[in-house]
């Protein structure tokens, strides 16, 4: 089985002062980072996504904002050849992109995938995982998503992420980092 790394939008809008503040992205930033420097230890594939939105009514991702720009906590592992960047204008990380191809070339079949907005992008792209065939594991404690408005009420950022990785189970194997990184 050969295992890659997908980090999805990991970027400074989601951060404290960005234009799209996710609930405390910090702990999930945390995670990754743990899941980023293994996988660049041993020299095992990493894709960084990168949202940039096209899109007329977008007000975050814009393109050349500092709110667009991967999180600093991701430049030191740009250097590595294992590491690639992939841009995307959509939720969906397959999408309008060449990752499929980079994939299939190095023959993985096996995903891991984290990071931003677990009830938009991450819902999106481990789904569309799954059903391209490969095997996903979904690192609960590495993702991170907000409050949702619905109605008159607010779901809770909490409420939100537990639902949708409830139902991401179905289409994944979903673990917590330190559970991941004991295996």
């Amino acid at each position: 089985m050969r295992e890659a790394l997908i980090i999805i939008d990991v970027q400074n809008d989601y951060f404290e002062g960005g234009a799209f503040p996710l609930y405390q992205p910090e702990n999930a930033l945390a995670n990754i980072l743990r899941l980023l420097e293994k996988y660049t230890k041993e020299g095992r594939p990493v894709y960084l996504i990168q949202h940039i939105s096209e899109s007329k009514e977008a007000t975050f991702f814009l393109p050349e904002t500092d709110g667009v720009r991967l999180h600093a906590s991701m430049e030191p592992f740009l250097v590595s050849d294992h590491v690639s960047t992939i841009e995307k204008a959509y939720p969906n990380s397959f999408f309008h992109t060449d990752l499929q191809e980079k994939l299939q070339e190095q023959k993985i079949d096996h995903l891991v995938i984290c990071g931003m907005m677990t009830h938009m992008c991450v819902d999106s792209t481990t789904r569309q995982a799954s059903e391209l065939g490969y095997q996903v594991t979904l690192i609960s404690d590495a993702c991170a998503t907000r409050n949702l408005p619905f109605g008159q009420s607010t779901i809770s950022a909490i409420n939100v992420q537990n639902a949708f990785l409830s139902a991401l189970a179905s289409f994944s194997r979903v673990e917590t980092t330190a559970t991941f990184l004991s295996e």
